[in-house]
């Protein structure tokens, strides 16, 4: 993979998300300097060096493990295993979720997903159209060719039944209510065909993430796997793996 391409990837993940802890190393590292130096008693010295540590520590795992901004890969390969077909992503966002399947099966085709209203810009920000970014991340990736870009709603999908052989959605279902998750369930159960993978990636309470934002992150609420389970069952996917990835929550569901 070309080094420019990789350069080029913008996924427009806010910059406290890889480098937030960033600004309390160099604080905490400032006044460790200063208490030293103007021989500060010891419980002031101890808290800011507790502070050095985790900020520290938490900075390396969100740039190195959590990674929210970097080229993610498939969290099972389990995923449409036969490398080829079809496949939408529900909520594509700015294509890191897109990128992620069209690297991992470069025999697949991918229609990219997404409403592109008010949600987009509050987890993106503003700049070119949503459209447009979602674009330039695909060229950069060099998946473009194989990749298409629907604006549409996921609880109502404007694809006929049966239109996919396999289904993405990466941290965007899990940001709906319990009605529009049911909804866009039984849309991903309708224009999946049967024996289609459905491969579901939600926000995980799993230490790494707990460790470096605590509650930061946690906009799926107290819901875990066994909850997402039913959700899946209840919209006729019989849920064959489950597991976590950084960051990341998984389910891999096949259509009855």
């Amino acid at each position: 993979m070309p080094v420019f391409a990789i350069a080029q990837l913008d996924f427009g993940y806010p910059w406290w998300l890889s480098y937030g802890h960033l600004p309390l190393v160099l604080g905490a590292a400032a006044l460790l300097l200063a208490g030293y130096r103007r021989k500060w008693s010891k419980w002031p010295m101890l808290a800011l060096g507790v502070l050095a540590l985790w900020s520290s520590a938490a900075l390396l795992v969100t740039r190195f493990v959590l990674d929210i901004n970097g080229r993610p890969s498939l969290p099972t390969q389990s995923f449409l295993r036969s490398g080829a077909g079809r496949v939408l992503d529900m909520g594509a966002g700015t294509g890191r979720s897109s990128i992620m399947v069209l690297d991992s099966r470069p025999q697949a085709t991918l229609v990219a997903l997404d409403l592109f209203a008010h949600s987009f810009e509050q987890h993106f920000g503003r700049s070119e159209s949503p459209q447009q970014r979602l674009l330039a991340n695909l060229k950069a990736a060099g998946v473009d060719r194989r990749a298409t870009i629907e604006t549409g709603d996921m609880r109502k999908l404007p694809f006929e039944s049966g239109a996919f052989d396999a289904i993405v959605s990466a941290y965007a279902i899990d940001h709906l209510n319990r009605q529009g998750i049911d909804q866009s369930l039984a849309e991903a159960a309708r224009v999946v065909k049967p024996g289609g993978d459905f491969l579901l990636m939600l926000i995980a309470k799993e230490p790494w993430a707990q460790f470096a934002f605590g509650p930061l992150l946690m906009h799926g609420g107290p819901r875990g796997p066994a909850w997402w389970t039913a959700r899946l069952q209840a919209a006729g996917f019989q849920v064959l793996e489950e597991g976590t990835h950084p960051l990341t929550l998984y389910l891999l569901g096949r259509r009855l």
